[in-house]
């Protein structure tokens, strides 16, 4: 009964007359799961991770275990929770053939990895990592978990790469509550920029291309997230608070000290991006700082200023090679607006924000999954607009949209 819901999800023949020649979605999907094929142990785990995947990108309201397992034929929610609970398979093996895939077909050597956190509301203090903390979900202090993400971000697309949980202090040192949880011996309190930078170098390390870093002032400010990434020689380009302290003329200044001292001249409008009513124009200035010890690069603040109010300012710290132009620093702060996008895509389209585990292992299940299945999406995207790329022929956005919305299928 499944094999059948699944299938006539995925039929294409009686569309056939009515799209130009393109790729269809099981071709994509085979691709993806015989790439992860060896990570699970049993067959029969392997066959529920697909399913599970295609639930993902089902027009299922909510993508918990009984709906998803409803739309899949099962009786009760067994398989789903298996899955995600006792079957025997590693997530990390899996995140690092999501980072391959990725890159074979969005990756560049001028993507940008973005970073940033969000937040998941939940009732009670068993789930893992929960406490009353900020959420940015629902803008204030709530009962919620909380994860850090790291976004990648190409003219060919932009997706989601990894995930961190954030375990609070009070968690980290409780043993009953981690033992209740699952949570492994190994793992210790972290920071957000802590969880950021391990994902981070997880991505560089495995030959992730990209041109610069960036993210909002909580990782921005973290001088152990910028002195890993200039070890590496990594460029970036980090939001900050307009009272950190900068090394200028020998001394340490404060930004927004820094930026009264920018000559007129210096102001330039430039975009940030395209945004849904065209180009992001924003002033910009930048002021060189002190030289940091890598030859060939140099240390900027940077400086954004409103158009429409000029006392609306943002500031980023650029560590870059010598002479990258302005309007290259510009587009990259700009850039960090994808991993917003990307996980509200998450959310909305593939249930990132719809589990019902109380488990560390639970919680990383769902959110690799979720983040294959939202990856699949943005690859067809990317193959449906660009033809000639890898993977073969697909068909123009406006037939991928009217494809997938006849199937019930999530668009993007």
């Amino acid at each position: 009964m499944w094999k059948n819901r699944v299938m006539n999800t995925l039929a294409l023949s009686d569309l056939a007359q009515h799209l130009v020649p393109f790729t269809t979605w099981e071709p994509h999907l085979d691709n993806l799961t015989q790439r992860i094929a060896t990570r699970f142990a049993r067959p029969e785990v392997r066959e529920q991770a697909r399913h599970y995947l295609i639930g993902l990108l089902s027009p299922v309201e909510r993508k918990n275990s009984w709906q998803l397992a409803e739309h899949l034929g099962h009786q009760n929610p067994y398989r789903v929770q298996h899955l995600l609970d006792r079957a025997v398979w590693d997530t990390d093996t899996v995140r690092d053939d999501l980072h391959d895939y990725v890159v074979e077909h969005l990756g560049d050597p001028q993507g940008v990895l973005v970073i940033d956190e969000s937040g998941f509301l939940k009732k009670g203090e068993k789930s893992v990592g929960v406490k009353r903390q900020h959420c940015g979900t629902a803008g204030r202090v709530e009962n919620s978990q909380a994860g850090v993400f790291l976004g990648y971000a190409t003219q060919k697309g932009h997706t989601l790469l990894d995930r961190e949980l954030y375990l609070p202090k009070e968690w980290a040192s409780d043993t009953k509550r981690r033992k209740q949880a699952k949570v492994p011996k190994s793992v210790t309190f972290a920071t957000k920029p802590q969880l950021a930078q391990q994902m981070l170098t997880r991505a560089l390390e495995a030959g992730v291309p990209a041109a610069f870093v960036t993210g909002d002032s909580v990782y921005g400010n973290d001088a152990s997230l910028r002195a890993c990434l200039q070890k590496r020689r990594q460029a970036y380009v980090l939001a900050i608070k307009c009272d950190l302290r900068l090394w200028w003329e020998g001394g340490r200044i404060r930004a927004h000290t820094l930026a009264k001292r920018l000559p007129a001249a210096s102001w330039h409008t430039l975009s940030a991006g395209e945004g849904a009513k065209g180009p992001r124009l924003f002033d910009w200035a930048y002021l060189p700082l002190d030289a940091p010890e890598q030859a060939g690069f140099e240390q900027r603040l940077l400086v954004r200023r409103s158009l429409s109010d000029p006392t609306e300012l943002a500031y980023y710290l650029v560590f870059a090679p010598k002479q990258t132009p302005l309007a290259t620093l510009a587009g990259v702060a700009g850039t960090r607006w994808t991993i917003e996008v990307e996980l509200e895509s998450a959310k909305g389209e593939v249930g990132l924000d719809e589990y019902e585990v109380r488990s560390w292992h639970g919680w990383y299940r769902h959110m690799t999954l979720c983040l294959l299945a939202h990856a699949l999406l943005v690859v067809l995207r990317h193959h449906s607009l660009h033809p000639d790329a890898k993977g073969g022929r697909s068909f123009p956005r406006n037939c991928l949209r009217k494809f997938k919305q006849s199937r019930g299928l999530c668009c993007l």
